[in-house]
């Protein structure tokens, strides 16, 4: 997937989190939009008149093709762009505030809930929470946080990749589910294939029984939308599977995932985080903003797909999808 090699990326737990979110398919329950160690720089253009910005991305296949269309429509700005692969959250972020990364493709719960740990305390995060599912809200509390430290959170767009829970098709058709209500109404039983700290997370078991009422008969510890979870949920030794709503392999698999209704997940919306002394010219807030305004999850999710499934490269990708948004003037 993306992120989960990526998806729920800062452990609302610790301050140490290495991965998810996100594409999909790791061990941790949360989106791993994070990773292990730096890759090499790639460049995106050259001979930029109005300077030099290096686009940070972290290595799962989400977030390349998002570093690939921040650099991309920088370029067409005017600026020379080059993007560097630094895995870690725990190493791009100290990065961004020095300036040695300029501009950042990143969730918005996820961040928060990563500085507000960096700043107040590794139990933070679990004690005094920042990030909920209103994401006006989520963002200004990550502004607020990234402001002291040099960097500024931009708008947030629709496309969001957070946790998410699918059925089998079969299973939603028969019982007819729609949402996450929808399971809880029925008195269903299910059994998760995820992490086994499902049992204890709160956007995981416990949420889905206190705010869904759905009954948990076990947790499948199968990791968070790795093949074999989905494989679990589709033979029916597991009814649901913990995902996430950017994965580009639920069709394969013949799953579908249940709306979330009344709103368990937090606001993990896209958004670019930027550096504010060297990225933070009207210029460059304006032309990604742009791009974060045509952008929607199902975008995310057919990127992904062509990436992983199709076997294309980030960089064509993203810019057959640039072009197709009449996004780039040259």
């Amino acid at each position: 997937m993306t992120k989960t090699t990526r998806v729920l990326g800062a452990s609302l737990g610790a301050l140490a989190l290495t991965v998810s979110l996100a594409a999909c398919g790791g061990d941790s329950l949360e989106k791993s939009k994070d990773g292990g160690s730096a890759a090499p720089e790639s460049s995106s253009g050259s001979g930029g008149a109005k300077g030099s910005l290096v686009i940070g991305a972290a290595g799962f296949t989400e977030s390349n093709v998002l570093a690939e269309l921040y650099a991309q429509v920088l370029k067409d700005a005017g600026y020379s762009t080059s993007i560097k692969t630094v895995n870690n959250r725990e190493l791009y972020e100290p990065s961004l505030e020095k300036g040695e990364i300029d501009v950042v493709p990143e969730y918005a719960a996820t961040l928060a809930e990563f500085l507000n740990a960096k700043v107040n305390g590794a139990k933070a995060p679990e004690e005094k929470p920042v990030a909920s599912s209103d994401v006006a809200a989520t963002v200004a509390a990550l502004d607020k946080l990234a402001g002291p430290l040099g960097l500024k959170a931009l708008p947030a767009g629709a496309a969001v990749d957070q946790n998410a829970f699918a059925v089998s098709r079969e299973f939603a058709e028969k019982n007819n589910l729609k949402t996450l209500s929808d399971l809880g109404k029925s008195g269903l039983k299910v059994k998760i294939a995820a992490g086994d700290e499902c049992s204890v997370r709160p956007f995981c078991a416990p949420g889905l029984t206190t705010t869904y009422g759905i009954q948990v008969s076990g947790i499948d510890p199968k990791g968070v939308g790795t093949p074999q979870a989905k494989q679990a949920v589709k033979d029916g030794a597991d009814q649901l599977v913990l995902t996430t709503t950017t994965d580009a392999t639920l069709d394969s698999y013949g799953l579908v995932l249940l709306e979330d209704d009344k709103k368990l997940q937090n606001a993990d919306n896209v958004l670019p985080v930027v550096n504010a002394k060297d990225a933070g010219a009207p210029e460059v807030a304006a032309a990604l903003d742009k791009l974060t305004k045509a952008l929607t999850t199902a975008d995310l999710v057919d990127l992904n797909r062509k990436v992983d499934a199709e076997r294309a490269k980030p960089a064509d990708v993203a810019k057959a999808y640039l072009e197709s948004k009449g996004l780039l003037k040259k």
